[in-house]
């Protein structure tokens, strides 16, 4: 059994850089779209989701017009800190959120174990084919967290720039496990 293929993409360089974008629904720069294509070219998939949001969206219609779109694959809400710098928010309550997002979320936001549960629901719905996701560092983290057990803490230790493209094989099971097989 050879299982098969999760590509995820985190979208291109915000036009809103440096802010916590959560649900903050901001494009892409043209560059920051660019260097994505060139980061997938040549990889073969055979299915391409987005998150709902135009930053992941605009990417995925630049690499395939065919992009499903699959909201479950946002980034976590920041609540009240959404589409603010860090600079704007209380360094306590930041430092809070950083050591435990569960117990100390944004207010108003969703905590780490609703996005790994968000995130864990829109694997759990794919087909078995190799397939492209256009996403946010969030939700790559969350994915990590589900198919191959990372925690919290360790899925922060991953660098997931944008464009950045992290791979990942997942064992078909009751429960999927995944192997990450690239990082780039």
């Amino acid at each position: 059994m050879t299982g098969f293929l999760l590509h995820l993409l985190r979208h291109g360089a915000p036009a809103l850089p440096g802010r916590l974008l959560g649900r903050t629904d901001c494009a892409a720069t043209p560059e920051g779209i660019a260097a994505c294509r060139e980061q997938v070219e040549g990889l073969p998939f055979d299915r391409l989701v987005s998150s709902d949001l135009v930053r992941c969206r605009d990417t995925a219609m630049a690499i395939d017009r065919g992009a499903i779109v699959d909201p479950r694959w946002r980034e976590l809400d920041f609540g009240d800190w959404d589409g603010l710098t860090t600079a704007e928010i209380d360094p306590a309550a930041m430092a809070a959120f950083w050591a435990d997002p569960d117990r100390d979320p944004p207010p108003g936001g969703e905590s780490w174990s609703a996005l790994v549960a968000r995130v864990a629901a829109a694997i759990g719905a794919l087909d078995p084919v190799d397939t492209l996701v256009v996403t946010h560092g969030g939700a790559m983290r969350a994915a990590v967290s589900c198919l191959c057990g990372f925690d919290q803490r360790q899925t922060w230790a991953l660098d997931l720039p944008y464009a950045a493209l992290l791979s990942i094989r997942i064992w078909p099971g009751e429960r999927p496990q995944g192997q990450i097989v690239g990082l780039c």
